[in-house]
């Protein structure tokens, strides 16, 4: 039985995880810090002070970013004329003059990316595997390129696909992007008007479409959603059909991705400028349609070359996972691996069938290095009493990312004692504004109990109290002071920009203020709170809801939950702090509502026990996982549900009834 040893720290909590002494200086992140102070005269005197290190990317913006391009390789076929035209905020002009390929530099032959090197690991939940190398993925991108060039695609066009994480999807996005084509994805699990409301923005000219999925065990045909969508796009000039469920499948108008692929052609890659969109990704959607979030081919090599090398230390040949789906941001960056010749493992299917240990088993099979999940998964596996690292063999898993949500004190003390002390936790932070992460790790930066580790090089993150304070140990706005490379280009549909300024910008002109609730310590880690807008704000004492979930979801018997202080905005007046509960089979409210209340005014404050306890089937989630705090407590303050939220944003529109209902008693 492993545990991890408890280590105090005179500047804070209990330590987790501290870097070995001598093997941090020969760690790529260190390895770049000695190079930058040699080759860009970087003030650092000891190349494994992270504080140092950041320090200087934030202060010097043009020296850190022409480092990381220059120390990392990136192709310029047109080189820039400087790294930063304009510091403005929006309107950050990074690398102007430059031309580059993001899939050129997911595809050049380079240590890790040779032609035997494995690319890919796919597992389907069903035992379906497939190993891909380098040169065979080469093969299939070069004839889905030659496919899309048939069907008339050139810059600027638009790809989208609903489809799994699976290799085909992998194929399509990156010949798209050889293409200088722009290229969306969602999950084959969406609903009809959910994928309307995204791709139809964008006015695609190409649909790549799978038959059906499969999900905790069982086969979902969605041809009727395929067909759905064709009829409403009249920009489609072509639908590709992959039989992924039924090797047999067939649909009327489509072509198959057998004839698709069937003729290759030269894989080449057209020069687009540094800020040409890569990408369209989405925000949640809860109320309106979800706005079309666009990456700049640049901003995204430089910002995922960072990340995977000195963040993650991941390297030619590591193998890489994270459990996603094509609707995430996190797929995007599962992908980014391959820039650094990393193997990606990709897995598609419910991470809980057979059981909760399918993806420990994925991780222990496949060596992974850098094994990814959401904050939930881990808590999940902490319930059912997992012990991943006693029952399967984790020596290679250096790291264990996990985001989605803040992770608990509980989940970051079960992965040392359960799945073993020598792994890293990364409690990560960022969102699909910017595809990265904001707040992260390091591996030259210990792991404290419950807080992520450190802000991202290149991310000057502060917490600014309304008045614009700068804050130290205390909560506030998680802010952004200066611009980084893969901040949006522009939202899709927003001519004059006043979208995107609303959206990040308009609360501190200047500065990007991200909507978390957060909390800068000395040691210059963090902790996040929660959304800043569905703040606990009671008698005064402001709580995060992250910390309401640590307490109340640790309970046995309590499978889910949502509060929601229902106080308006500038009310004079508090209103009521509801607690909804969905609980496990076998307990009933009077079971757990004792014990909750005790621990709540023991663990947060007598003000944060909740008026009352509700009993619901389901928390309403977005379709990444999301809980509907805010749209559930504009529902519960009078607001129609349909204005309240898009119900095609949702993983179970039905979830909202018994909010609705709780607005007539």
């Amino acid at each position: 039985m492993t545990s991890v040893p408890t280590v105090t720290d005179p500047e804070g909590p209990e330590v987790l995880w501290r870097p070995d002494p001598e093997q941090a200086p020969h760690t790529e992140i260190a390895t770049f810090a000695a190079w930058a102070r040699d080759r860009h005269g970087a003030p650092i005197t000891d190349v494994t002070d992270y504080a140092e290190l950041h320090a200087w990317s934030v202060q010097d913006l043009e020296g850190f970013w022409s480092a990381v391009a220059e120390y990392s390789g990136v192709i310029f076929h047109d080189r820039p004329t400087r790294t930063l035209g304009s510091r403005a905020m929006p309107g950050a002009e990074w690398f102007p003059g430059s031309t580059l390929n993001y899939a050129e530099h997911a595809l050049t032959p380079a240590p890790g990316r040779e032609d035997g090197d494995v690319a890919v690991e796919f597992v389907r939940e069903d035992g379906l595997e497939r190993t891909v190398t380098h040169a065979e993925l080469r093969e299939q991108v070069a004839r889905a390129r030659a496919g899309l060039v048939r069907a008339g695609v050139g810059k600027g066009d638009r790809v989208v696909a609903l489809a799994p994480n699976c290799v085909e999807t992998l194929v399509a996005f990156l010949a798209t992007a050889s293409l200088g084509a722009i290229w969306s994805s969602c999950s084959p699990d969406f609903g009809a008007r959910a994928v309307h409301d995204r791709f139809a923005q964008i006015e695609p000219a190409v649909l790549v479409a799978v038959d059906g999925y499969r999900y905790n065990g069982k086969g979902f045909d969605i041809r009727e959603n395929v067909a759905n969508l064709q009829r409403q796009m009249p920009s489609l000039k072509q639908t590709v059909l992959v039989p992924y469920l039924d090797a047999a499948a067939t649909a009327a108008s489509t072509t198959p991705w057998a004839e698709f692929t069937a003729e290759s052609g030269p894989l080449e890659f057209t020069a687009v400028p540094f800020d040409h969109p890569l990408w369209v990704l989405y925000s949640s959607g809860t109320t309106g349609l979800p706005k079309g979030i666009v990456h700049g081919h640049g901003g995204i090599v430089l910002e995922h070359l960072k990340a995977m090398r000195l963040q993650h230390g991941l390297g030619p040949g590591e193998r890489f996972f994270w459990f996603t789906t094509t609707g995430w941001m996190m797929w995007n960056f599962l992908v980014g691996g391959l820039l650094v010749g990393a193997t990606i493992v990709m897995y598609d299917g419910s991470p809980g069938h057979p059981d909760l240990g399918a993806l420990w088993t994925l991780a222990a099979r496949h060596r992974v290095s850098l094994f990814g999940v959401s904050a939930p998964y881990v808590q999940s596996c902490m319930k059912a009493g997992l012990r991943p690292g006693d029952e399967h063999d984790l020596s290679a898993m250096k790291a264990l990312g996990s985001t989605g949500s803040p992770l608990s004190v509980e989940g970051f003390r079960w992965i040392g004692e359960a799945a073993g002390e020598h792994i890293q936790i990364c409690s990560v932070s960022g969102g699909t504004d910017v595809c990265a992460a904001f707040l992260t790790s390091a591996p030259t930066v210990p792991v404290w109990l419950g807080e992520l580790s450190c802000a991202a090089l290149g991310a000057d993150v502060r917490s600014f109290a309304e008045d614009g304070t700068d804050l130290l140990d205390d909560v506030g706005e998680l802010i952004i002071t200066t611009p980084t490379p893969s901040m949006p280009v522009m939202f899709w549909n927003d001519p004059d920009g006043s979208r995107l300024r609303e959206a990040y910008y308009e609360d501190f002109p200047g500065y990007w203020r991200h909507g978390d609730w957060v909390r800068r310590t000395p040691r210059n880690s963090y902790v996040i709170y929660g959304r800043s807008d569905s703040t606990l704000n009671r008698g005064g004492v402001r709580m995060g809801t992250a910390d309401f979930y640590a307490v109340v979801e640790g309970f046995e018997g309590v499978d889910d939950s949502l509060v929601i202080d229902t106080t308006s905005l500038g009310a004079d007046e508090e209103g009521a702090l509801l607690c909804f509960l969905v609980l496990a089979d076998g307990y009933a409210l009077d079971d757990v509502e004792p014990e909750l209340r005790k621990a709540l005014r023991k663990e947060l404050s007598p003000r944060h026990v909740p008026d009352r306890f509700v009993l619901v089937d389901a928390v309403p989630r977005t379709l990444n996982g999301k809980k509907c705090e805010v749209p559930v407590k504009k529902i519960l303050s009078g607001t129609a549900p349909e204005k309240a939220v898009s119900a095609g944003a949702l993983q179970n529109p039905d979830s909202l009834t018994p909010f609705v209902e709780w607005t007539g008693r």
